[in-house]
């Protein structure tokens, strides 16, 4: 880590955002760093930001990041070390208004066309687990809810804080109440960094058990987020 500072890798997620009317980053990932940074005697969290979760993990592997915020992915964790998850939320869809679909099985069937954010965690679920639908694709949220709200997809699958966000621009759309995933957030370090990863782990638990990591939670207003259980 580089003298007096914390470098994160975000991109834009539940855990990360930037302040609509300000510009200010915000969110959890800032919040537990800056709690982090405090147990370190590190003055100043620099978050390092991209559009997407695969540039995060080749800036954590490039050492230009210190440690990565995302959610926990086989594919992902071949590249880069995770802590036990901090996080649990689950994968679910949004649906346009007027929709039948009841459920996230419903959206598994010809014809029906899912957009979903490129090499995001939940699409990386989505192509392992979907045999008949079509997945359409954009880059970041923005342009797949694009998708969704100009009729050229019939559900966006995604995080469902994220989707209860976008439902908010969509009157009469639905996120799902059930769920085709649920997945876990981890902090990522550089692969065989044994001591780093053992420290963050150690910030995790503690952060979990003092109430701290539930306390933020809430504070950032995040639904469909629950601390995950120490492992």
């Amino acid at each position: 880590m580089q003298a007096g500072k914390l470098r994160i890798g975000v991109f834009p997620s539940f855990q990360y955002s930037k302040d609509e009317a300000t510009g200010r980053p915000r969110g959890l990932a800032l919040e537990m760093s800056n709690a982090i940074a405090a147990r370190l005697g590190i003055k100043e969290v620099v978050p390092v930001e991209f559009p997407t979760p695969p540039q995060v993990i080749a800036c954590v592997k490039a050492s230009q990041c210190d440690i990565g915020f995302m959610l926990i992915d086989p594919a992902r964790a071949a590249e880069v070390d995770f802590t036990p998850a901090f996080v649990r939320s689950d994968f679910t869809y949004l649906v346009p208004p007027g929709s039948s679909v009841v459920s996230a099985k419903d959206v598994d069937l010809p014809g029906v066309r899912i957009a979903a954010v490129r090499k995001h965690a939940s699409t990386l679920v989505l192509e392992r687990a979907v045999k008949q639908a079509q997945l359409v694709y954009g880059d970041t949220f923005d342009p797949t809810f694009d998708l969704l709200r100009s009729g050229n997809a019939e559900a966006f699958a995604s995080i469902r804080e994220v989707l209860i966000q976008y439902a908010e621009r969509l009157p009469g759309s639905r996120v799902l109440s059930d769920s085709y995933q649920i997945n876990l957030a981890g902090i990522a370090s550089p692969k065989g960094n044994t001591a780093r990863l053992s420290f963050f782990k150690q910030a995790l638990d503690e952060m979990k058990q003092s109430g701290t990591m539930k306390r933020l939670i809430d504070q950032m207003g995040l639904r469909g987020v629950e601390v995950a259980t120490s492992n």
